[in-house]
């Protein structure tokens, strides 16, 4: 009787194995599960300049066209929202984060769960200032110190190495503001009558640009010679109130600003604009094809430099027409 219950429980085996076989020829077998999207999350430091929406708007185009499930967070100019988006895309198991810092402190925790969450941070336009520099895998920028540097040659040589500088910071604490002062302090060095004068925050914005410089005017109308500004925004709003003073931008003050925007090539072609220094913001297909090396299993270099140009305002006619944005 033993061996017939024996004969008896391997038959039934075998009946429940032939239940998870593949349907027989001619049935539809159960379709492989789809691959899963790519997922990024990006934390924008917000929409304060034409600049910026020009960045924001090349990483979500090219997203898209890749295929890739992008979740966008505008900080509007505050870390605290910053952080807290990346706590989210940590949360969300995301596969890689894309950050463009508001300011170069103050990230080591968030970072740090990031590290051990392995999600790889990419860092672009913007660099930080970690005791640990394994807690982002790479910075996508254009180099902030020679813009500065090239905007201050550029002045020297157009003012015959003597003016009175008013220079329009960008937000305080900001990498591409501490960068681009550096660099154009470090460039006027050679030109002991090339002086700073007064120099003030105005966060980017148009707006802020033209305050200032407003106060500048009332305070030291007779002694503006040049006008340096750390983003073509600020510049933008310098210009007006000069224009609205009558101390016309263009001849009577040297104005030089950077990030190449078209309302800087637009303000050049009017000659209220001397010149700007290029600060390409299309970062789209190098942040995604960088992602794409990474998980390839390639190595890429920590910081990835975008070249950068200067236009001045005699050739902007010419390529205003070819300017993206």
């Amino acid at each position: 009787m033993r061996w017939m219950w024996m004969v008896a429980l391997i038959a039934l085996m075998g009946c429940k194995s032939e239940n998870k076989a593949p349907a027989a020829e001619g049935g539809t077998a159960a379709a492989p599960s789809a691959e899963k999207k790519l997922s990024v999350g990006f934390s924008q430091v917000g929409a304060e300049s034409a600049w910026r929406t020009a960045e924001t708007k090349s990483i979500r185009g090219e997203a898209e066209k890749r295929g890739v499930d992008l979740k966008f967070a505008d900080a509007q100019g505050k870390q605290a929202q910053q952080i807290q988006a990346l706590t989210s895309f940590i949360a969300q198991k995301v596969d890689f984060i894309v950050l463009a810092p508001v300011v170069e402190t103050g990230w080591e925790v968030v970072l740090r769960q990031a590290k051990e969450a392995n999600i790889p941070v990419i860092l672009v336009d913007r660099g930080i200032k970690v005791s640990d520099d394994s807690l982002y895998t790479t910075l996508i920028a254009s180099d902030f110190v020679a813009e500065g540097r090239m905007a201050a040659e550029w002045l020297a040589k157009q003012t015959n190495g003597k003016a009175n500088i008013y220079e329009l910071q960008g937000s305080t604490g900001a990498a591409p503001a501490i960068d681009r002062k550096k660099g154009f302090e470090e460039g006027i060095q050679q030109y002991p009558e090339m002086k700073i004068v007064k120099s003030q925050s105005a966060d980017f914005t148009r707006a802020k640009g033209k305050e200032v410089m407003e106060a500048f005017i009332k305070s030291d109308r007779d002694q503006i010679q040049a006008v340096y500004a750390h983003n073509d925004d600020m510049a933008l709003g310098a210009i007006q109130a000069l224009d609205e003073a009558g101390m016309k931008p263009g001849e009577q003050v040297t104005v030089i600003s950077v990030d190449a925007v078209k309302g800087a090539f637009e303000a050049m072609v009017a000659g209220k604009l001397n010149a700007t220094v290029e600060c390409n913001p299309l970062m789209g297909p190098l942040v995604f094809d960088t992602i794409n090396k990474l998980r390839a299993g390639e190595k890429v270099e920590k910081f990835i430099q975008s070249k950068d140009q200067l236009f001045e305002k005699t050739s902007a006619a010419q390529v205003i027409g070819s300017r993206e944005y």
